[in-house]
């Protein structure tokens, strides 16, 4: 497990896990990648990306047209999540989660909110 910033001050950064290596948009996501690292090396999860798939809103002209969630999760059953890091939701993150509700219904989508990161130890 390799955590790097781009400087002592910065809130992004890159992070390192086995022969990946992911540009990391904040630092709740940098700790949820640590804490997806430490699932993995306990055997509770198969393996998790960043960002590896997006998905369309075909039926939609305007606005919100797409989204790639934060993370992409196996877990041991072979059950497939994809989990979102959000601190807080405005409104076009709320779109874009009630469009993969409708849109995509077969996908699991687990929201880490502050709540969740508190709960998991993480703030």
């Amino acid at each position: 497990m390799q955590r790097r910033y781009n400087g002592p001050t910065t809130k992004k950064g890159w992070y390192t896990s086995g022969d990946r290596k992911y540009f990391l948009k904040s630092s709740w996501e940098l700790s949820y990648a640590e804490y997806l690292d430490k699932e993995l090396e306990d055997g509770k999860i198969i393996r998790w990306e960043y960002e590896p798939d997006t998905f369309w809103f075909e039926k939609i002209k305007r606005g919100v047209r797409s989204y790639t969630p934060d993370f992409k999760v196996e877990h041991l059953n072979g059950k497939v999540e994809y989990h979102e890091v959000k601190g807080y939701l405005d409104s076009k993150s709320k779109t874009k989660l009630n469009r993969m509700r409708i849109y995509h219904p077969e996908i699991e989508m687990k929201l880490i909110d502050r709540a969740a990161m508190k709960q998991l130890g993480l703030l």
